[in-house]
């Protein structure tokens, strides 16, 4: 397989000429038009080494489906009794900077650089980019963020201070996402967590199936709300 190098111009190659890894392309930088023309063919941007931008399509691909969520009663409990405050995107740097100060079992440091904060926020700005935080006591203590483009989530990274945090900020993106009609949530690469939760492995190529069609779809652009 051959790994593309970006022009400046927004472009990326057909995502079946992906390494098996799936690592399609280097270079080009994270403006909001070429972003967003990323997540549309089904790309993301992953890290960012020797001032150069990787981008993946791997496969499979995991995605939830909202009506498919399997909430644990231990988190239901926790919900039911509003030991946290869920928001929606009234602190969205702090959470992707926070995100980028939570280490990574098996990494070394973040992939989340000054350029993916300024750029996501960007994004987060022209309302493609949504935050879900989740509070204690007036305090940010947990969080997730992604970007959503028609009926579909993109999530990226999440983080918590106090236990059980992002998976009630979890919770409540999907909560969201059923009420507002959204067709999948895409976690882009398998964990075992998110299995557990009800998210499955798809051939990307069932997933570039779903994605066209959820893009058929008006985005929820904006502030998100309760």
């Amino acid at each position: 397989m051959t790994v593309y190098l970006l022009p400046e111009e927004p472009f990326f190659p057909p995502v079946d000429e992906a390494e098996p890894d799936g690592l399609i392309a280097i270079g080009g930088d994270l403006s909001v038009s070429r972003l967003l023309m990323a997540y549309s063919l089904g790309i993301f941007p992953w890290f960012v080494e020797d001032d150069d931008f990787f981008w993946y399509s791997p496969d499979p691909r995991m995605v939830l489906f909202p009506e498919k969520y399997k909430a644990p009663e231990s988190l239901l409990r926790i919900v039911k009794h509003n030991l946290f405050e869920v928001r929606f995107d009234t602190d969205f740097e702090q959470v992707i900077r926070s995100c980028s100060e939570t280490g990574r079992p098996g990494q070394d440091g973040t992939w989340i650089s000054t350029e993916f904060i300024e750029a996501y926020t960007a994004l987060h700005h022209k309302g493609f980019a949504h935050s879900v935080e989740t509070y204690y006591d007036g305090k940010l203590v947990g969080g997730l963020y992604g970007v959503s483009l028609g009926a579909a989530f993109f999530g990226e990274s999440m983080f918590f201070s106090m236990s059980n945090a992002s998976k009630v900020a979890f919770h409540g993106l999907v909560e969201f996402c059923k009420r507002h009609g959204f067709k999948f949530i895409d976690c882009q690469v398998e964990t075992s967590h998110l299995l557990n939760l009800g998210a499955s492995l798809i051939p990307r190529n069932d997933y570039l199936a779903l994605l066209a069609e959820a893009l058929t779809k008006p985005t929820c652009q904006g502030r998100w709300q309760l």
